[in-house]
């Protein structure tokens, strides 16, 4: 029985739509991500039997029509459409799958991913060929609907969906657990390597090419915007045992001979201090480290001792969440964090031989103009080797929409989280502080970062000593210089 899997197209004129970002966009550096949540569901139902068809369209820069001829060329007899969507692409994302149902209309045709997990209902109302959706963490539900279908049995009873009954009435089943035995899930790495090409894919504080992983789903902290926790994967940091992530990497280096660095995208992968100290021993003690570099994300608590083994085990960069430089919105968005903490830990991550890739939001609960200035101020005090600034776009299912939503400051439109073009723009505003004030300020940031002659000296300097780093800043700056310039 086959099983589609499709990250549909969406503004391929303008580039590569990178849906599986916590914010997704054509982005400013080009950077594309893997469709790593899609990849892993259809992993599972691969290594359960089931004939699997994998298509992402956007790495191809496919558009609509010539997504849908390849999919007549491979895949007439599907059982099962699995759609990937976004807030963004939304309305998109089900005229394409709805497309899909009238051309097929003996398969289940059901969508996946965060906003629909938090919009059901609304997402079943845009188009009555929807068959269903998924909510939260959705392996196991699409894994349990192919099994229905292949025995014979009611796939409307398969907990975790929203679905649409036989007498067009709208439903939900009970939530479907989440997934305890995290060594259980099947290696992205694997999937990858029999379904997609990594040239493909490009995040621009990586080691071109690069592979993306996960170690662990949920994350034990609560910070009011950030979306997979509250969307789909919860608070509790569920993960693979040391022995499992490392025999991953070994994979990897067995099998990509020119992947030069593993991108952990763990929410908070230093959450658990003994559990990364184990990964990074076995990494030391099988010589995985002098064959594979990897990055991750982490908090501004992690301590020095545990960097040091980090470096020693192959990481080259962190990647902590600033956010601000106020401590009163880093207090109201419940980030847990200390601005004081800040400078330590870039010297520490520094001292122990790595990069830091700062992130920074404006437009939380409490910025004003002057807070604003604050963030940027302390990040140009911070010796930090690539910043991003964003404008705050929270996202259904976020404490930061109901927020944002109960004060009047969101447009409801999910297209205003686009420009034309595909890139980030923010469909709130803050007080008297406009949208395109936010969007004009991250803009101006981003230009008084990278254009200072420390900071241009500084990747000087970089790419003399490295030239993996130099070809990944090049191959960014190309794409981003553009907007520099505007």
């Amino acid at each position: 029985m086959k099983i589609v899997f499709i990250n549909p197209p969406f503004k391929e004129e303008y580039g590569k739509f990178s849906r599986e970002q916590r914010s997704p966009a054509i982005t400013k550096s080009g950077c594309f991500y893997y469709p790593l949540w899609l990849i892993y569901a259809a992993a599972r139902v691969e290594r359960d039997g089931f004939e699997v068809v994998f298509m992402d369209a956007p790495a191809k820069l496919l558009g609509r029509d010539a997504c849908l001829d390849r999919i007549n060329r491979t895949s007439q007899d599907a059982s099962m459409f699995v759609v990937d969507t976004t807030t963004p692409s939304i309305y998109s994302d089900v005229e394409f799958a709805a497309g899909l149902k009238e051309q097929f209309p003996n398969a289940i045709v059901v969508l996946v991913g965060t906003h629909v997990s938090t919009k059901p209902e609304e997402t079943l109302g845009l188009n009555r060929q929807i068959d269903a959706v998924t909510r939260k963490e959705y392996d196991l539900t699409v894994h349990e609907i192919a099994c229905a279908l292949r025995d014979g049995k009611d796939w409307r009873s398969v907990k975790g969906i929203t679905y649409r009954d036989t007498d067009e009435t709208i439903k939900s089943n009970e939530d479907m657990p989440y997934i305890e035995y995290m060594d259980d899930v099947p290696f992205a790495s694997e999937f990858i390597r029999k379904h997609l090409d990594v040239e493909d894919y490009f995040i621009s504080i990586a080691t071109f090419p690069e592979i993306q992983i996960f170690t662990g789903r949920g994350c034990p902290f609560f910070c009011n915007f950030c979306l997979y926790p509250q969307t789909m994967h919860g608070h509790k940091y569920r993960f693979r045992s040391p022995q499992n992530v490392v025999e991953e990497f070994q994979y990897i280096v067995d099998h990509f001979p020119n992947v030069k660095e593993v991108v952990i995208e763990d929410d908070t992968f230093t959450a658990d201090k003994s559990r990364v100290q184990a990964i990074c021993q076995l990494l030391i003690n099988k010589g995985i480290n002098k064959k594979l570099r990897w990055m991750c994300n982490a908090r501004v608590t992690l301590d020095f001792e545990t960097m040091v083994i980090m470096k020693k085990a192959g990481c080259r960069l962190l990647l902590p969440g600033f956010e601000s430089g106020s401590q009163e919105i880093l207090n109201n968005i419940r980030k847990g964090t200390k601005v004081e903490q800040y400078k330590p830990f870039v010297d520490h991550a520094r001292k122990a031989g790595m990069q830091v890739h700062g992130c920074f939001i404006v437009g939380n609960k409490g910025e004003t103009r002057e807070t604003m200035q604050e963030t940027l101020r302390v990040a140009l005090t911070l010796k930090l080797d690539t910043v991003q600034f964003y404008p705050l776009m929270p996202y259904p299912g976020t404490e930061a929409y109901d927020w944002a939503v109960a004060q009047g400051y969101l447009s409801g439109k999910y297209t205003d989280y686009l420009q034309e073009d595909g890139n980030h723009n923010t469909s709130m505003h803050i007080g008297d502080i406009s949208a395109q004030e936010l969007v004009e300020f991250c803009n101006m940031a981003r230009r008084k970062f990278y254009l200072r002659p420390w900071y241009i000296g500084h990747r000087i300097w970089m790419g003399i000593h490295s030239f993996d780093d130099l070809k990944r800043a090049l191959k960014s700056f190309i794409r981003f210089k553009d907007y520099l310039k505007k």
